[in-house]
């Protein structure tokens, strides 16, 4: 069963070509669309058949001794080149293998992607209904983007996780611009496109640098290499550390940390479905597990790990803050999940790998529920999402407003709820490895994180109806398509957790298996479970009482006491519009390189008029006279004289203009060649 891993993603791949190739078939001969039933049943079943055989594969892993729960497959040799001389002056044969590797690392991720992945698309066949023109383009674009995510959480080494990795950016960029007609949709896409390839940047030279060093980028030889060369943790900034950092800076990208966080609010331009597929347990996550599977590499990069901790608490609390103000629903969700990645990046940072897993498996569950909750809100109330014209949906949406209850509780840190079990879990970590200061902070966020929830909980479903009469006459439950996901997803936020007890309850199941899967495990990870259990459940105790008073507050301020809140936002109004205009990091950001590089566009333009056209004009003058005062009176040749500029100039245009089309697709497969023929000159020169 082992044997058939690489038939995981190639499942999505097929409906991804059988739906889009046979949609623009159809289109094209007929002018006609394929039958939605064919989209959605092709669409689904194979995503199906992925988790399927993704069960079959973790049960036989289950089955092996956890020693021997590293599996790889190699489905075909990709790349050859000479033996390399790598910095630590040894040869190396240069190979690298499209092959995928199973060990509980990615066996949790794939069941992740494959099950939560599964339910959006049952979920999106209910959202999409109305959908007529794109229907089938929908479909095939959310199974190619299940392709490149289980093709990054399955590969052996840095470069075909890089392939998954890309190809989750463009399919990022296919989904959330989906409404072409729309644009701001097309902004948000462009935008998700561009700061994500800044981070991409440094994830590529970061593996230039492993290579170099290692002469290798399979996982299991670099880290081996890495355990030989550097047996103790660096000191001082050495290769390791620049290594690390690189690679820290592309999932600060992916996985929307500060500074490269602004892309992920906007992507809620797509369909809700996209939002959750993206935000809950795909593209987001990705730069998450790259980190734990570079635990090796990490764990000798303490410096690193530090700015790692430091960046992601920073995230967590920044997005929560902005998250308290928010008026649409999906913003609000889409701040939580970037304040959720942070506290993912905390835990990884001080040493808490399956902490930071355990987070990220949670996670998918109630965010996944709570963007298909917001979904089916928007739905009955016509696609509006401002709250504000919101409220008193609990007997209208019975079994959202349940659903979406047991997710927010799960957030908001309740005990006995999965998002109780994660994040408490981070934060004794957080304390326990030596960071009472994370803690802390980490503390603060769980409070602010109850408190922002419960507020879109209580302007959503409670309270007074704040609807338009023609909106309130039609409103209603979702179909069942649509709420069944919802059911399946509060079962998962109410019973993941209890596969993590902290250790004054019980042993953690899910830490002991992800133990195979670190070639080497971050430094005091694991050293103490000993501690106090005392300190333990006072710690739990105070994040608790942090999340009722969250929880509380959220109550008094807009249930009980609703002019309360309003005295509140006049008497700060200045603040209030700092965070509610998310501390105009947008414009600071447009002030410093938007508009910069418009001002570089019109300077190029105003060069192009003034000094390329001038010499023009100014070289048809000078042959103009030269012409006359030798008395040449062939005017033709004067004139083909004075063209020569023009001419060439047009010709150039011609053949660049082909090439500048405006369409990012095509941009980024130039960005690919340009990989492949750099990879290709190296691998030539023999260096």
């Amino acid at each position: 069963m082992l044997d058939n891993i690489w038939l995981i993603p190639l499942f999505p791949l097929l409906g991804f070509l059988i739906n889009g190739g046979f949609g623009l078939w159809k289109v094209a001969r007929t002018g006609t669309r394929p039958p939605k039933p064919f989209v959605y049943c092709v669409a689904c079943g194979s995503i199906l058949l992925s988790l399927l055989l993704s069960l079959s594969c973790f049960w036989a892993l289950l089955q092996l001794d956890p020693q021997d729960r590293i599996q790889e497959v190699e489905v075909f040799s990709w790349i050859h080149g000479p033996a390399v001389q790598t910095i630590a002056g040894e040869l190396a044969n240069f190979k690298i293998s499209w092959g995928f590797q199973l060990d509980p690392l990615s066996a949790v991720m794939i069941l992740v992607v494959a099950g939560v992945g599964f339910l959006i698309h049952v979920y999106a066949i209910g959202y999409m209904a109305e959908e007529e023109e794109g229907f089938y383009r929908f479909f095939a674009y959310m199974n190619l983007f299940m392709f490149m995510m289980l093709t990054l959480v399955l590969a052996n080494n840095y470069l075909l996780m890089f392939v998954g990795w890309e190809g989750v950016g463009l399919c990022s960029y296919l989904l959330i611009g989906y409404y072409i007609h729309k644009k701001s949709a097309g902004d948000a896409a462009k935008k998700a496109f561009v700061v994500n390839r800044i981070g991409d940047f440094a994830f590529i030279i970061g593996m230039l640098m492993i290579f170099t060093y290692f002469g290798s980028l399979d996982f299991t030889e670099v880290f081996h290499g890495v355990e030989e060369m550097f047996p103790m943790p660096e000191a001082l900034w050495g290769p390791l550390c620049w290594i690390a950092l690189l690679l820290f800076i592309g999932a600060m990208g992916k996985s929307a940390q500060i500074p490269l966080f602004v892309w992920l609010p906007d992507a809620m331009e797509g369909p809700t479905p996209v939002s959750a597929l993206i935000h809950a347990a795909t593209m987001v996550t990705a730069g998450v597990y790259m980190v734990a599977r570079s635990s090796a590499i990490y764990s000798r990069a303490p410096d690193v790990l530090f700015i790692v901790a430091v960046v992601g608490i920073c995230t967590a609390l920044l997005a929560a803050s902005i998250a308290l103000f928010q008026q649409d629903i999906k913003r609000v969700l889409a701040y939580s999940t970037v304040s959720q990645l942070g506290y993912m990046f905390a835990a990884l940072g001080v040493g808490a790998a399956a902490a930071g897993i355990f987070h990220l498996m949670t996670h998918a569950f109630f965010k996944a529920l709570l963007f298909l909750g917001s979904g089916s809100v928007i739905v009955a109330l016509h696609h509006e999402q401002d709250m504000r014209k919101m409220g008193g949906l609990r007997k209208h949406l019975p079994r959202t407003w349940w659903t979406m209850g047991v997710a927010t509780l799960a957030i908001a840190g309740v005990p006995g709820l999965a998002g109780f079990f994660s994040k408490d879990e981070i934060l004794w970590r957080s304390f326990s490895n030596g960071h009472p200061l994370i803690w802390f902070v980490g503390v603060l966020v769980a409070g602010m994180t109850a408190f922002y929830m419960m507020r879109m909980m209580f302007l959503t479903f409670h309270g007074e109806e704040r609807l338009s009469p023609e909106v309130a006459s039609h409103v209603h439950e979702s179909p069942s398509v649509m709420t069944i996901p919802l059911v399946i997803l509060a079962v998962g936020a109410v019973f993941a957790g209890y596969l993590g007890l902290p250790a004054w309850l019980g042993p953690n199941v899910f830490e002991h298996f992800l133990e195979p899967a670190f070639e080497t495990r971050y430094h005091a990870a694991g050293e103490t479970v000993h501690a106090a259990h005392s300190t333990e459940i006072l710690l739990t105790l105070v994040s608790v009482a942090l999340a009722g008073a969250g929880i509380y507050l959220a109550y008094y301020f807009f249930l009980k006491r609703k002019e309360k809140a309003e005295q509140l936002r006049q008497k700060y109004a200045g603040l209030h519009r700092i965070i509610r205009d998310k501390y105009y990091v947008d414009e600071a950001y447009d002030f410093l390189f938007v508009n910069r590089a418009k001002g570089l566009g019109r300077f190029l333009s105003a060069f192009d008029n003034n000094v390329v056209d001038g010499a023009v004009n100014g070289s048809a003058t000078i042959t103009q006279i030269s012409a006359w005062l030798s008395g040449q009176a062939d005017i033709h040749i004067v004139d083909r004289a004075v063209n020569l500029v023009a001419e060439i100039f047009e010709f150039l245009s011609t053949v660049l203009r082909k090439i500048q089309t405006g369409l990012v697709q095509r941009y980024a497969l130039f960005f690919v060649i340009g990989i492949i023929l750099v990879i290709s000159l190296y691998l030539y020169m023999g260096v």
